[in-house]
């Protein structure tokens, strides 16, 4: 309980006006320095927003997977694409993360990695490099995600 309301208190934290810059390539940044800054890893990227009820059901599996194979080298990271950021908080609270947040309120990561839909997850290697991309989160699809979790991890 500890652990999420201090990831809680970062979340809101990094929400708040100072993480809001004007700057439109911010979140562009922000996922550049966090893949340099986790060079080595396996980085599990999703983007959802508070609206989203698959998005709502995926946070419990990717707070497990964070849990489960950190140690082994996986780094979830989360891109709010909500343009009113009381949405995302009040969301974080009703779900908390115990992983890495960034908030993305134009769009621009969206745009980079042409979105369908929500959830949507990318899967990069330990080198850095794209190895899948999924639209959608249900029972089966969790399956299929942590076995290609697992396989990146083994490499």
């Amino acid at each position: 309980m500890l652990k999420r309301l201090t990831s809680l208190m970062i979340v809101l934290t990094c929400l708040s006006a100072s993480c809001f810059a004007s700057d439109d390539t911010k979140p562009l940044q922000e996922f550049a320095d966090f893949k340099a800054q986790h060079k080595g890893k396996v980085i599990y990227l999703d983007f959802w927003a508070s609206w989203c009820t698959p998005c709502r059901k995926s946070f419990p599996w990717m707070n497990d997977m964070q849990a489960k194979y950190q140690q082994a080298g996986l780094v979830v990271v989360s891109v709010n694409l909500d343009s009113k950021r009381d949405n995302a908080i009040a969301f974080l609270q009703q779900t908390p993360a115990d992983f890495h947040i960034l908030y993305d309120e134009k769009g621009l990561l969206a745009k980079q990695f042409k979105l369908k839909g929500m959830p949507s997850s990318y899967l990069f290697n330990r080198e850095g490099e794209l190895v899948s991309a999924h639209t959608g989160f249900n029972g089966t699809k969790k399956v299929l995600y942590e076995q290609e979790i697992t396989q990146q991890l083994a490499q």
